[in-house]
């Protein structure tokens, strides 16, 4: 197995989007994955990309995923955030996911942001485990909070 790691590109975005439903079908939601294709390719490729993402490919089929973009704390300046993180199964344990996370933490260096986030489900205990190895912190003060697109009409 020879893996590469690559910045993605729009036309990765219908593989990517199966990957973002595979990690929602683990996290027991996927009834949460509205986005379209579309609206998915605009963000990352339009005239104002939002996001960006790192793949991993195994020959020319993609099988990891790392999406972030940029973060402003007020109280710490520009920070990555590690929005999906995600090795296909069949491909876990092979050290995918340490590629994809360390080429995410390269960039956050060569930005030169003041550090990066992520969340992680609180019973996720391979991806705990994953993280632990990197001395990651966790914070257990904050709730995640949000409005849909259905209730931000309604205000």
């Amino acid at each position: 197995m020879n893996i590469a790691i690559r910045t993605a590109t729009a036309a990765d975005c219908p593989r990517l989007l199966e990957l973002i439903m595979e990690l929602a079908v683990y996290e027991k939601a996927p009834q949460e994955v509205t986005v379209t294709l579309d609206e998915f390719v605009e963000a990352g490729f339009g005239d104002n990309p939002v996001w960006k993402s790192f793949v991993a490919l195994d020959g020319q089929t993609i099988v990891g995923l790392a999406l972030f973009y940029v973060r402003y704390s007020t109280w710490k300046g520009c920070r990555l955030y590690l929005e999906d993180f995600l090795v296909t199964e069949t491909y876990r344990g092979k050290g995918i996911g340490k590629l994809l996370f360390d080429r995410v933490v390269k960039e956050a260096k060569e930005k030169n942001f003041n550090g990066m986030n992520w969340q992680v489900l609180d019973w996720n205990q391979p991806a705990i485990n994953f993280y632990d190895k990197y001395g990651a912190n966790y914070e257990s003060e904050w709730l995640n909070a949000s409005f849909t697109k259905e209730q931000l009409s309604k205000l």
